[in-house]
């Protein structure tokens, strides 16, 4: 009887001690809070995209856990961005709890609308607030977004089905259809201004025959597995200039992903392709920039063309997650051009084909991932799928006045089968080149340095003295080892460097003259 009595005792002393607990009474908010930031700025977007995530953080500083009346945007439901407070999505949120000395995460998100809100400038702030409680206690945090305006080039989606609309390339006056999604350009989609960027999904073809032009200044986004393809008998032309302002690159043209936020600049593989097709003629691409795609360009077809079936110039290649450039028994002629940083090679010229590149910086300090070809490679030959080796003519590939380097080693490999009946010429020419045999793992005519057939007043591994590798900066220094090692012959083929400066009195190797830095 006495132990009943002393549970009930107890029982009733814990329940009148937990009755007076104030653990779980929450006050009104005072006005106090404080905020991680008084601004949120998401970066960049395109109008209709949306945004990456951002977070705000609240912080309850005093001793008592309190209520937030309410948690929302300025605008109302009318806003175009969208609020995820305590796992809750929505625009508008009432009696938010928060615990004493305890804080809350509010994440942040925006897609701009022209559908319902039409736009007038090509660029504009669109801003809003979270506005916490309301009256004499109201806070608020700004939100603000710079939003671009865009033109968008798309496949139809049937409005049945739900089916994309997939590509019918045109091959040796074939009609063949394929399961790549995208459509051709129109007639009114033939010439890319600076006016307004571009933004592709899926793939955008050039129609056999035509031309699509690139102007001065314009710029090119692609949306993931999106590129450009250029049709038989059609072709690109990439009109850019040089840029007065290294930063803003005014006049160069820019090809990239659609992602703008910072976090997303040098991130390799975000789009596909620029895939010039056998039998594009004419195509040309002059102070641009392509990078963080998969692979940057591939060139297939007619090594025998009058005119090369691709001359480049004054252009950087930069973060492709498998090549630079992927050249299959096709032509090119490369001037002031930098390829770096590919998962696979810089540039392979394979299957044979012609090739000359003149003053160009061709390297990969890739670091993503392990690495198992060097940044240039050179083949005459092409395995098929009965594992049968098709072997071509390399007529010729001359490296004239290049760098030729990486962090591994060797940074070239020339890779022959030797048939008689076909052609295979090479040539390296005062060219500072990453090539250490230390193991004699490489043998043969073509790895023979002495033989001025192949090699001629070249130097190796010894340090370019590159700017910055990791951010792609390839000017090279006053003490670098390609500093007046270029043959005056060539610079004046190419009299002015990637920046613009004059190289023919001293000319160095590579697509820079060196400066001080």
């Amino acid at each position: 009887m006495k132990s009943t009595l002393y549970f009930i005792a107890c029982f009733a002393f814990l329940l009148l001690w937990s009755s007076c607990r104030k653990d779980f009474e929450f006050e009104p908010s005072s006005g106090q809070l404080e905020f991680s930031k008084d601004t949120v700025y998401l970066d960049t977007i395109f109008a209709n995209i949306g945004s990456s995530t951002y977070n705000l953080k609240v912080y309850n500083r005093s001793n008592e856990d309190i209520t937030i009346p309410s948690v929302s945007l300025s605008r109302g439901e009318s806003s175009g961005y969208r609020l995820n407070v305590d796992g809750a999505a929505g625009k508008a949120f009432y009696n938010v709890e928060i615990l004493a000395k305890d804080s809350l995460f509010i994440f942040v998100e925006t897609t701009y609308n022209t559908t319902t809100n039409p736009v007038t400038n090509n660029a504009f702030l669109y801003t809003d607030k979270i506005e916490f409680d309301s009256g004499i206690n109201q806070q608020s945090v700004n939100l603000v977004t710079l939003v671009k305006d865009a033109v968008f080039i798309y496949p139809n989606r049937d409005g049945a089905t739900g089916i994309v609309e997939t590509l019918t390339l045109n091959v040796n006056g074939e009609s063949i259809a394929t399961d790549i999604q995208g459509r051709e350009l129109l007639a009114d989609e033939l010439t890319f201004t600076n006016e307004k960027p571009y933004v592709i999904y899926g793939y955008a073809a050039v129609p056999n025959g035509e031309t699509l032009t690139v102007n001065p200044g314009a710029r090119v986004h692609f949306h993931a597995n999106s590129g450009l393809l250029v049709s038989e008998s059609a072709a690109l032309q990439v009109n850019g200039d040089l840029s007065t302002d290294p930063t803003l690159l005014e006049n160069e043209v820019i090809f990239e992903g659609d992602r703008l936020e910072p976090g997303f600049s040098d991130i390799p593989g975000q789009w596909g392709a620029i895939w010039l097709f056998q039998n594009s003629v004419n195509n040309s691409i002059n102070y641009a920039t392509i990078k963080n795609a998969g692979v940057a360009l591939i060139v297939d077809g007619n090594p025998d063309a009058s005119n090369n079936k691709l001359t480049i110039s004054n252009t950087k290649i930069y973060n492709s997650s498998n090549y630079g450039v992927l050249a299959r028994n096709t032509s090119i002629s490369g001037e002031n051009l930098v390829i770096n940083n590919s998962g696979q090679v810089s540039l392979a010229l394979t299957q044979g084909g012609k090739y000359n590149f003149t003053h160009s910086t061709i390297t990969n300090y890739w670091t993503n991932s392990f690495r198992q070809f060097p940044a240039l490679l050179i083949n005459n030959f092409v395995v098929d799928a009965s594992n049968t080796a098709l072997v071509y003519n390399l007529t010729e590939a001359n490296f004239n006045n290049c760098i030729v380097y990486g962090n591994d080693n060797p940074e070239f490999l020339v890779d022959e089968i030797f048939d008689a009946s076909v052609d295979f010429n090479f040539k390296f020419t005062n060219s500072l080149l990453r090539f250490e045999n230390a193991n004699n793992s490489y043998t043969g005519s073509n790895y023979d340095f002495n033989d001025a057939t192949h090699y001629e007043g070249n130097l190796f591994n010894q340090s370019p003295k590159f700017k910055n590798v990791t951010e792609n900066d390839f000017n090279i220094s006053e003490d670098s080892a390609a500093n007046g090692i270029g043959n005056s012959f060539f610079a004046n083929q190419v009299p002015l460097d990637l920046s613009g400066t004059n190289r023919t009195a001293s000319p160095d190797s590579g697509a820079y003259q060196q400066t001080t830095f």
